[in-house]
């Protein structure tokens, strides 16, 4: 797939002051959505998610201000609806702007580029983040999958 290539960009500082003021429940609820739906349709392994079982993970997009904190249990991704102060931290966290990414879901950087170049952060138990990245870095995204089809149609590629 031949996507236009996502240039280097930082949203301003004020996106992030207000996207953190806002409720991040939605963008939980979204990510867990989108991940049990490539999990039914094929696209995650199942024999790589059940190493997955009672971890907890989180997703920052710093210059928006979003988090989304979800886990796995019971063969699905749930979100976390409420955080408690004093709870633990998450097992998994991944942190970077929003353009890095997108270079991400569109393979056009890989996480380790960016985690040298500083751009990607990644915290937590080092395993399940060398677990994730290699099961990540193995999935094929089908050409069906519909909202490929749409983003091709959109941009005018083919693959």
């Amino acid at each position: 797939m031949n996507l236009p290539r996502i240039p280097l960009f930082v949203l301003p500082e004020f996106f992030a002051g207000i996207g953190a003021s806002l409720p991040q429940w939605p963008h939980s609820v979204a990510l867990v959505a989108a991940l049990n739906l490539a999990a039914r349709c094929g696209v995650l392994p199942q024999d790589e998610l059940a190493a997955l079982e009672g971890r907890t993970f989180l997703i920052h997009v710093r210059d928006t201000g979003a988090r989304a904190e979800f886990f796995f249990r019971d063969g699905a991704f749930r979100p976390c609806l409420a955080r408690r102060q004093d709870a633990a931290p998450a097992d998994l966290a991944f942190s970077a702007n929003l353009c890095a990414f997108l270079q991400l879901l569109t393979r056009q950087e890989d996480p380790d580029t960016l985690f040298f170049k500083r751009e990607l952060s990644i915290t937590g138990d080092t395993e399940l983040g060398l677990r994730v990245k290699n099961m990540l870095d193995a999935v094929e995204c089908p050409q069906h999958f519909p909202p490929l089809a749409r983003l091709r149609e959109l941009t005018g590629k083919s693959s």
